[in-house]
């Protein structure tokens, strides 16, 4: 962990060690001058420097276990933030109040019961530290086919995966801003010929999300939105140096893999 000591603390710090020498030369002068024949001076001398030195020690250890403390609950602090803006805090229970008004097999009917799923995971476990990823997975599946009732276009959307552990624990809401851009800039904007293909593999401690899209020539796709943005400061607090994000543009093709170690 790289510590920041601010300007404040450099200048208590320096002037501390300013005195401490300015001392140890006024008591070596005057000890010198009038017990400098004085058997155990030279042991005195070095008494006081250990003192000096274990003082010194001591107090820049208590002021690092300072910083790092308030590191770490500024991290917590923000990762929360951060969490909070992804949960939609809808209410899922008027959901369900619509849902037993609608009529039994209807589209709609299953619309209001996923998203009310969708809802519940979002505001319940994405408030954890951890889910496991069959969690994650369930989530994203209702996510794709709730979409899916919703655009009345013909589309090819594919999600396959391969899980070795589905009881792996990793951050809640991890791979839901990928999936939404992919809907949001391809799938929605396009005529016809659209296509989603997601793929999750995960073997061992190692965790590797692919998705690719197509898109309109003359949309950009959008790497710096707040969505990502959100994304890569969270896996910067929870998996760092342990991921790796990368998006690719080929013509009208969009990419974007996440790769974790989740040890």
């Amino acid at each position: 962990m790289k510590l920041k000591i601010s300007d404040n603390k450099k200048k208590v710090i320096s002037r501390f060690y300013k005195i401490t020498l300015v001392i140890l030369g006024l008591v070596v002068v005057i000890f010198n001058d009038t017990f400098g024949k004085l058997e155990g001076f030279a042991e005195f001398i070095a008494l006081y420097f250990i003192v000096v030195f274990i003082t010194i020690a001591y107090w820049i250890f208590k002021q690092i276990k300072s910083i790092i403390r308030l590191k770490n609950e500024k991290e917590k602090t923000e990762l929360m933030h951060l969490k909070s803006q992804v949960n939609p805090h809808f209410f899922f229970n008027t959901l369900n109040n619509l849902y037993g008004l609608m009529k039994k097999n209807s589209k709609e009917r299953e619309m209001v019961l996923k998203l009310s799923d969708m809802m519940r995971y979002s505001i319940y476990e994405g408030n954890k530290d951890w889910v496991t990823l069959k969690q994650e997975i369930d989530y994203l599946k209702n996510y794709i086919e709730l979409q899916e009732m919703r655009y009345h276009k013909k589309s090819d959307i594919t999600f396959t995966s391969e899980i070795n552990n589905p009881e792996s624990k990793i951050m809640p809401l991890l791979f839901i801003i990928l999936v939404e851009n992919a809907f949001k800039h391809g799938l929605e904007n396009l005529e016809k010929d659209a296509y989603i293909h997601i793929n999750l593999i995960q073997h061992n401690n190692n965790v590797n999300f692919e998705i690719e899209n197509n898109f309109e020539l003359k949309q950009n796709p959008n790497n710096e939105g707040i969505g990502l943005k959100n994304l890569q400061r969270r896996l910067e607090l929870v998996y760092p140096n342990k991921h790796r994000l990368s998006f690719s543009v080929d013509s009208n093709t969009y990419k974007a893999k996440l790769s974790l170690n989740i040890k």
